[in-house]
C-alpha cells in the first residue's frame, strides 16, 4: 500500500501520475488487473500501462524454477500461456512484441485492460507537460564548462 499512498501524495501535489502494471504473468496475476486499475484510480493515478512477464536469458529458468516450487498445479498452465503469447518460446525479444505479446490471449489481456482503463479515464496516451514551474539557472554551473 506504500505504492497507493505515494500515488495519492503525487496527486495531492498536483503531480499527474501513472502506473505500469507490470509484470502481467498470464494465468496468475492476470486477474488482479481490474483491482489493481481500480486502487490507483482511486490514488490519483490519471493513466495506466501494462507489460507481460519477460522471461529473457537466465531468468527464464529461475522463473520456471519458482513456479514449479510455488505454484506446482499451475505452472504448465502459466508456461504454456506465455509460449501462446510468445510464439511458442518463453521469450521473445522482437521490439514491439517482447512487451505485450501476440496471439488470442495477448489480445484479451489488451482489450479487457483498455476497457478496464477507458471506464477509469486511465487511457490517456501522454501527460500534458508544462515547463510553467521550472526556475531558469543563474548561470553558475554553466562556468563549469568552459575553458
Amino acid at each position: 500500500y506504500r505504492r497507493l499512498k505515494a500515488i495519492e501524495k503525487l496527486a495531492e501535489a498536483g503531480i499527474p501520475v501513472g502506473v505500469n502494471v507490470a509484470p502481467i504473468i498470464p494465468g496468475l496475476t492476470d486477474h488482479e488487473c481490474a483491482d489493481i486499475l481500480n486502487s490507483a484510480y482511486n490514488a490519483g493515478a490519471t493513466r495506466a500501462s501494462f507489460i507481460i512477464v519477460r522471461l529473457p536469458f537466465k531468468v527464464k529458468d529461475l522463473f520456471q524454477d519458482w513456479l514449479e516450487q510455488n505454484f506446482p498445479d499451475r505452472a504448465e498452465k502459466v508456461l504454456n500461456k506465455i509460449r501462446d503469447m510468445r510464439g511458442g518460446k518463453l521469450y521473445e525479444a522482437e521490439f514491439g512484441n517482447r512487451m505485450r505479446g501476440e496471439g488470442n490471449f495477448a489480445s484479451q489481456i489488451k482489450d479487457l485492460f483498455g476497457v478496464q482503463t477507458k471506464r477509469l479515464g486511465l487511457n490517456q496516451d501522454h501527460f500534458k507537460l508544462t515547463t510553467e514551474h521550472f526556475k531558469k539557472s543563474s548561470g553558475d554551473q554553466l562556468q563549469l564548462f568552459t575553458f
